[in-house]
């Protein structure tokens, strides 16, 4: 057993320019005024900051951004609510922990308390019998019916950045579940590095 925290890395090669013109192309196409597209990217910018003060966001659907997620089985199913997402899920079903479980520290338990306490000792639980079936001959289909919602997965998923914008606002807000926050705040810190003109609002 092993525990680890989250982690989040973008892998779509992004430039914060490039964004913008690729919805500039769009949103002229629209009012055919092409004509007014600047070399410098200037036009771009004024014309992305205008579509988003209007609420005019079908155009930032013309920028797909896909990510990895390295999270707990609970947040990836909290993300995986979102319809206009493309996900690929490390599977338990065919995936082998012989060599232990990884989880994901919970960040809503500090440790020394006693609740932590109880949790782990429940990890330590069931990776041992989970060992335990892998030495009995059982399947990876059968073993996870032991992996509880702190199990770590990787997770890589695509959306556009309207999409984006609608998952941070819903997955970052304190209605969303301390691990979903936690997870998702970090990988908003990132866009808003890489993408300051279509995240640095939120």
């Amino acid at each position: 057993m092993k525990l680890i925290e989250p982690s989040v890395e973008i892998l779509t090669d992004i430039d914060n320019m490039k964004a913008l013109k690729q919805i500039e192309q769009a949103a002229r196409n629209c009012y055919r005024s092409e004509d007014r597209i600047t070399e410098d990217g200037e036009s771009a910018r004024k014309i992305v900051k205008k579509l988003m003060s209007k609420h005019h966001n079908a155009m930032l659907e013309f920028v797909d951004i896909a990510v990895r997620l390295v999270c707990d089985i609970g947040v990836y199913k909290d993300l995986t609510r979102h319809r206009h997402c493309s996900f690929a899920i490390e599977s338990t079903r065919y995936c082998n922990y012989k060599d232990g479980i990884h989880f994901i520290k919970p960040c809503n338990m500090p440790e020394k308390t006693s609740n932590y306490a109880v949790w782990f000792d429940t990890m330590v639980l069931i990776d041992k019998a989970y060992q335990e079936m892998v030495q009995a001959g059982a399947k990876p289909d059968q073993l996870r019916m032991l992996l509880p919602h702190s199990t770590a997965a990787s997770v890589v998923m695509k959306a556009n950045v309207r999409e984006w914008r609608h998952i941070f606002e819903l997955r970052t807000s304190t209605a969303a579940h301390p691990s979903v926050q936690q997870v998702m705040n970090m990988l908003l810190k990132e866009f808003k590095q890489k993408l300051p003109d279509l995240f640095g609002d939120l």
